[in-house]
């Protein structure tokens, strides 16, 4: 007696066919699962055994040898135990096999029968869109998650029973109505730049980094508003087109993330993170059988925030050399690669020396030369090129805390930062770019038209600066974004020497 039936597994963000082939026989009883199972996977006939007896169904002791199709890849995690129950029901003819054509099965089974969610249910159900001759049998509880999948016959069910119900009767389960729970729009954080008083240079800076997706580092004293600054980018951010919205929300689906969210990642991720995170959490990975995205990753299409940036181990900061110009972070193990998508802004944050109190113009620095130089070697060079805007924040003063002028709010940022990104989107409309940071050199002359005056400026901070060539691409990047939020079409005195300035750690005048 044989039966087989269709699943799916995840890799990366993808999912691939996996077949569940179910054959019982007569002899020793005994329940094996082949196929390259994980630990979870092998479990699944302990849950499985349980949640038949549970339902109603007698099963004598047989032989039942489940395999897991194509056998060369590693099968991880409980989704497949509703697939091998059906299997197991329709291989002793509890119901014609013939039903189990053209569905696709996943879910995890409790003790009891019910149907528990799974991880990557988003990335199973945007694989088989358009193919409209198969059905989708999925737990109920990742309705929200899965929502939003078009040209996807989907079945939610509660139970094992409820599931077979659906086979049997072609009776949907009752109360389930798919795609009905409403996307949960964005909370309001309460964070506005109103709120800082002051601060208008840096504010400025971020505004650019906003609009043309550079990574921004953020140097000064302590308590003088750089994470405040910070915290409050994601309030002039855009929310994300329905492409991005779908791929940054099956990072957080395979990561379980999504169900806690209990909605589709529509605005920009902001991921903080504490200076004790390790390489794995920060690029993703981890064993053969649970390899996971990192923060990098579920920083796609948003902002990564590390904040006291010579606290982090240099390993985990010098792994985000590549990342942060590919845009992809590959994990390799003996016998698995997988590519994940890792375009995200990083904004940084850092005091000038251990005190802290370098560059504050009232306060004495207490640090040493050596001590000093220690602490900015923590972070390498190389890093510090891929970095677009270095900018120096400085003290508020006492008259800017206590003015009662309200500052420039969010909105009007919001607004401003929108048009630069319209006009990016309409200039690089018939290639891959969206934002000038990602423009490739071979483009830049094409796009960065700049004036002879403006050129001589570059020139002269090139020869006096001694600054690399990608350091000089960044440059003229900056400045197109400037020109942008200007709605200048081509690069100017003003706009380039706005955009040297903001390469402060290619100078730094304020080492002793």
């Amino acid at each position: 007696m044989l039966a087989k039936i269709e699943s799916r597994a995840i890799y990366g963000i993808s999912s691939y066919r996996v077949d569940v082939e179910v054959d019982i026989s007569s002899g020793i009883p005994n329940f094996s699962i082949v196929g390259l199972p994980d630990a979870a996977c092998r479990e699944s006939s302990k849950r499985v055994m349980a949640a038949l007896k549970n339902s109603g169904y007698h099963l004598p002791s047989l032989r039942i040898t489940v395999n897991l199709a194509p056998a060369y890849l590693k099968k991880e995690g409980s989704m497949y135990d509703l697939a091998i129950a059906l299997g197991i029901l329709a291989a002793m003819d509890k119901f014609d096999k013939d039903l189990l054509e053209n569905k696709v099965v996943c879910g995890e089974l409790s003790l009891d029968g019910s149907l528990r969610p799974i991880k990557g249910a988003l990335p199973i159900a945007d694989e088989l869109r358009d193919q409209t001759s198969k059905k989708l049998i999925m737990p109920y509880k990742n309705r929200v998650e899965i929502s939003i999948a078009e040209g996807v016959n989907i079945i939610y069910g509660n139970t094992l029973n409820e599931t077979i119900r659906y086979l049997v009767e072609n009776i949907t389960p009752d109360n389930i109505e798919p795609h009905a729970t409403p996307i949960t729009p964005p909370q309001d954080t309460g964070l506005d730049y109103s709120d800082i008083k002051g601060n208008a240079v840096a504010k400025r800076a971020v505004e650019i980094a906003v609009a043309g997706g550079h990574n921004i580092l953020l140097i000064g004293s302590p308590g003088i508003g750089k994470t405040m600054i910070a915290r409050r980018l994601p309030t002039i951010m855009g929310g994300l087109s329905r492409t991005e919205s779908i791929e940054t929300s099956k990072i957080y689906s395979v990561s379980g993330l999504l169900n806690k969210t209990s909605s589709l990642i529509e605005v920009a991720p902001f991921r903080t993170l504490h200076h004790s995170i390790s390489d794995a959490g920060m690029l993703g990975g981890g064993s053969n059988q649970n390899i996971r995205p990192g923060e990098i990753s579920l920083a796609h299409n948003g902002v990564l925030f590390l904040d006291e940036l010579p606290e982090f181990r240099r390993d985990v900061l010098e792994a985000l050399r590549q990342p942060l110009e590919e845009g992809i972070i590959r994990i390799s193990r003996s016998n698995m690669h997988i590519t994940y998508p890792a375009q995200f802004m990083l904004v940084a944050a850092m005091n000038p020396c251990p005190c802290g109190f370098l560059t504050h113009p009232d306060k004495t620095c207490t640090c040493t030369p050596p001590q000093i130089q220690r602490y900015l070697s923590k972070i390498s060079g190389p890093l510090l090129d891929r970095i677009d805007i270095h900018l120096e924040v400085q003290p508020i003063r006492y008259e800017q805390m206590r003015s009662t002028q309200p500052g420039e709010n969010s909105a009007e940022i919001r607004s401003r930062v929108g048009e630069a990104r319209r006009i990016q989107l309409k200039r690089y409309s018939k290639y891959k770019y969206k934002v000038n940071s990602k423009l490739p050199h071979k483009l830049l002359e094409k796009f960065c038209e700049i004036t002879d005056e403006a050129a001589g400026i570059l020139k002269n901070a090139m020869d006096e600066l001694f600054i690399s060539a990608r350091a000089y691409d960044k440059m003229l990047r900056i400045a197109r974004t400037i020109a942008d939020l200007d709605q200048e079409p081509i690069i100017g005195v003003e706009e380039i020497s706005e955009a040297i300035s903001y390469r402060t750690l290619d100078t730094r005048v304020w080492l002793p």
